[in-house]
C-alpha cells in the first residue's frame, strides 16, 4: 500500500478496469471522485494519477472537473479519453467536437513511426490543438490520438489502453506506473490475510461478530477469514429471502453446516415477497431488500444476546458501483451504504471491501475454501428478485427458477474450458403471443443470458452453440407450461450491464 496509482473519476464506465489492470501489474490503486481536492490529494500521495473517461464535453461549463492545481502537483499524470481532454481544457489547449467520432477498434500511428496498432475508441469530442509544450505522439487518420509533456510528466491518450481490445494496452500501462511513476510493484495478496487478520482483531477486541452469510464467493471468503481471525465468536445467518436459485437454499446450508462456525437459515421468503408487492422500480428493490437484511440482522442479534460488530462481504466494485463520492450510480447494492442509525451494532467490519473478485478468489484459494465454491459463478444478493422484470411474485419466481435451473443444467454439461463465465435466465416483463396445443397463450418472455469475462467489469456475450440454445428453449417451451417464447442477449458490456437490473 505505500505505492498507490490513484484513478480520478470522471463518470468512466471502464474505471474499475483501470483499477483493476493497475493492480494487476503489482500496484496498488485506488478510485476517488474526479474534483478530489489537491489538499486531499497531498494527503494519499500517490505515486501517479489516471484521470478516466467520461460523457460529458469538458469544454461545457457543468462538465465535471478536476483541481485546477492538479496538472502541477509534480504528480504523474495519465488523461484517458476524457481525462485526456480535461488536461488539455484546462492547460489551456483546445478540445472541440468531431465530424464523426470514434467507436470501436481503431488504428493508431505512432508520429515517431512503427507499425500501427488497433485501439479502443470511445469519443465523439477530440483534441485539435495541444496545450503548449505537449507534443503530438499518435494520431489516427482523423484525430489526435495521445500527446504528451514528458519534463511535466503528463500523458494523454484518447483510447482506452486498459480495455483487451485495445493491443498492447496493458504494455502501455505498464509504461506509465514503472517508467514514469517509477513504481517498485511490490503489491501481492501474499501478506493480505495476515494483515486483515491483525486489523479485525484489533477493530472486535473481544466483541462477537455477526455475519450475513449468502453462500456466495464475496461472503463465503469473508466468513472463513472471520473465522480465522476471531474463532469462537462469529455467528453466521443465513438469511433465505426466498430469491434463491432452484435447491440453492438446502445446498448452502449442507456445505456450511461442515465448517467451524455457528450458522443459523433465517427462511423469510414471505417477509420479502410482502416487503416488494408492487414495486418494480430496480434501485427500490435493491434498497427495500437491503432494508429489510438489516431488520432481519437486528432481530437475530437481539435472539443471540449482545453481538457487537456486523460484517458484511462487501467488495470494491459494489462500492464503486453504489456511487463513491461525486461518483455515478450504476446499480445500488444492499450491504453498501453505511449502518442507519437504528442498527444496534457498534460498527461494521468489511474485510473485503478494498479487493475486486478476482482478489477476493485468490483470498478463498489460500484460505483453502473448495474451489467449487471459490469459483463459482456471482449471484447479486437480491438474487432472483433483480431477474424477475416488474413485480416480484411467487408465480414469477417458481417460473424463473425451472427456467434457470434448465438453462444451468445444459450449460454445465459443457467441457469447463467451453462454458461461458456466467449464465443464467431472466423473466422479462414482456408478454407475447403464443400457441401451445391449440390454445394461444399470452404470458412473459424468458430472456437467457450468457457472458464471456475475465473480470466481470466487462464482458463479451458468449457465442453459445445454436444446438445448444435450441434444447434450452425446448426444455424450457416443453417444461413449463406458461412460457411460449424464449430469447438470446447479445448484448455486451457495456453499453449493457452482466444484470438486467
Amino acid at each position: 500500500m505505500k505505492e498507490t496509482i490513484l484513478v480520478l473519476d470522471f463518470g468512466g464506465q471502464y474505471k474499475e478496469l483501470i483499477a483493476r489492470t493497475v493492480r494487476a501489474l503489482s500496484v496498488y490503486s485506488e478510485i476517488k471522485p474526479g474534483d478530489t481536492s489537491s489538499e486531499e490529494i497531498r494527503r494519499l500521495a500517490p505515486i501517479g494519477i489516471i484521470l478516466t473517461g467520461g460523457p460529458d464535453s469538458v469544454y461545457l461549463p457543468d462538465s465535471p472537473k478536476c483541481a485546477p492545481e492538479l496538472f502541477s502537483l509534480g504528480i504523474p499524470v495519465l488523461g484517458i479519453c476524457y481525462g485526456m481532454q480535461l488536461m488539455c481544457h484546462v492547460l489551456g489547449g483546445k478540445v472541440q467536437t468531431h465530424t464523426k467520432g470514434e467507436y470501436g477498434c481503431v488504428p493508431v500511428y505512432s508520429c515517431k513511426g512503427g507499425e500501427a496498432f488497433l485501439a479502443l475508441m470511445s469519443h465523439r469530442d477530440c483534441v485539435t490543438e495541444p496545450p503548449d509544450g505537449f507534443e503530438v505522439t499518435m494520431r489516427t487518420k482523423t484525430a489526435i490520438a495521445a500527446f504528451e509533456k514528458v519534463q511535466s510528466k503528463l500523458y494523454g491518450v484518447q483510447f482506452h489502453p486498459e480495455s483487451a481490445h485495445t493491443e498492447r494496452g496493458s504494455e502501455i500501462i505498464r509504461r506509465f506506473l514503472y517508467g514514469v511513476c517509477n513504481a517498485q510493484g511490490g503489491y501481492k495478496m501474499d501478506n493480505y490475510i495476515d494483515e486483515q487478520v491483525r486489523l479485525i482483531r484489533r477493530k472486535v477486541g473481544g466483541g462477537r461478530v455477526l455475519l450475513g452469510l449468502s453462500g456466495g464467493v464475496d461472503s463465503s471468503v469473508c466468513a472463513a477469514l472471520l473465522s480465522k481471525a476471531v474463532p469462537g465468536r462469529l455467528v453466521c445467518i443465513f438469511v433465505d429471502h426466498g430469491f434463491m436459485r432452484a435447491g440453492e437454499g438446502d445446498e448452502i446450508e449442507r456445505v456450511f453446516k461442515r465448517q467451524k462456525l455457528r450458522l443459523i437459515r433465517v427462511n423469510a421468503a414471505e417477509r420479502f415477497l410482502e416487503k416488494l408487492k408492487g414495486v418494480t422500480e430496480p434501485e427500490a428493490k435493491r434498497k427495500l431488500i437491503g432494508e429489510e437484511f438489516i431488520r432481519v440482522f437486528e432481530e437475530e442479534s437481539a435472539k443471540l444476546g449482545k453481538v457487537d460488530f456486523l460484517a458484511q462481504g462487501t467488495i470494491y466494485p459494489d462500492i464503486v458501483e453504489s456511487g463513491n463520492g461525486n461518483c455515478a450510480v450504476i446499480k445500488s447494492h444492499h450491504n453498501v451504504g453505511g449502518l442507519p442509525e437504528s442498527l444496534g451494532f457498534k460498527g461494521i467490519v468489511e474485510p473485503l471491501s478494498g479487493l475486486f473478485k478476482d482478489e477476493v478468489r485468490v483470498i478463498g484459494r489460500k484460505l483453502g475454501l473448495p474451489l467449487k465454491l471459490v469459483n463459482r459463478q456471482p449471484f447479486p444478493g437480491p438474487g432472483l428478485a433483480v431477474r424477475v422484470m416488474g413485480e416480484v411474485t411467487a408465480d414469477k419466481l417458481r417460473v424463473l427458477r425451472q427456467a434457470d435451473a434448465i438453462m444451468r443444467a445444459e450449460l454445465d454439461k459443457l467441457r469447463p474450458d467451453r462454458r461461458p463465465a456466467q449464465y443464467f435466465a431472466v423473466l422479462t416483463d414482456t408478454r407475447t403471443v403464443g400457441v401451445k396445443g391449440d390454445d394461444r397463450t399470452y404470458e412473459p418472455v424468458i430472456a437467457l443470458r450468457a457472458v464471456n469475462t475475465g473480470d466481470f467489469m466487462t464482458c463479451e456475450y458468449s457465442a453459445l452453440p445454436h444446438k445448444v440454445l435450441a434444447r434450452i428453449s425446448y426444455r424450457i417451451t416443453s417444461e413449463i407450461s406458461t412460457v411460449s417464447r424464449v430469447v438470446y442477449d447479445v448484448t455486451s458490456k457495456p453499453p449493457g450491464t452482466v444484470e438486467w437490473e
